[in-house]
């Protein structure tokens, strides 16, 4: 579904559209596997968000459960402009999600090999179990926020690396 905000009140869109189509594909409410819902979050908005924590918590109830959702987090280590120990109280963006004990799996963006056995593992789960599973992608935005945004001038550091880095694209051709 469309989301063309970071604002996350998609999520409960999503699930409600999820279990919709489950519903009327006719199978048993115990098999959940046949429609999966993805959602994608930025960073600083999984954690910082209520509906957020709203819709993973409410993930095993009977009436509104769609069996497991997927979140992956785009992280690029800045919300917006502030670094995370500034942020939030936690380490991660997606500790949120310990909450519901649900897995949490950080992998590097850079690394395509590691990314897609994320995410095989990812969906694995959520179809073993039919529980909430969250992949955690640590990359950078080249760019910073947006097209318009100058991040040395907030993240120097993380910058200086960053514009040296090969981008994942000539990496993996």
């Amino acid at each position: 579904m469309a989301n063309p905000s970071h604002l996350e009140a998609v999520n409960p869109c999503v699930a409600g559209r999820v279990r919709a189509e489950q519903h009327f594909l006719g199978g048993k409410a115990e098999d959940r596997s046949r429609v999966v819902p993805i959602v994608v979050h930025g960073d600083a908005a999984f954690a910082g968000q209520g509906i957020v924590y709203e819709c993973l918590q409410m993930e095993s109830l009977r009436n509104y459960t769609v069996g497991g959702t997927i979140h992956v987090v785009i992280n690029n280590q800045v919300g917006f402009t502030t670094t995370p120990d500034r942020a939030r109280s936690s380490m991660y963006c997606s500790d949120i999600a310990a909450a519901i004990s649900a897995p949490i799996f950080h992998v590097n963006a850079h690394s395509m090999d590691d990314v897609a056995n994320t995410f095989r593992i990812a969906a694995q789960y959520r179809q073993k179990f039919n529980k909430d599973v969250v992949v955690d992608l640590v990359g950078y935005r080249k760019m910073g926020h947006n097209e318009l945004d100058q991040p040395s001038f907030t993240q120097p550091l993380m910058y200086a690396i960053v514009k040296n880095m090969n981008p994942v694209r000539n990496v993996y051709r």
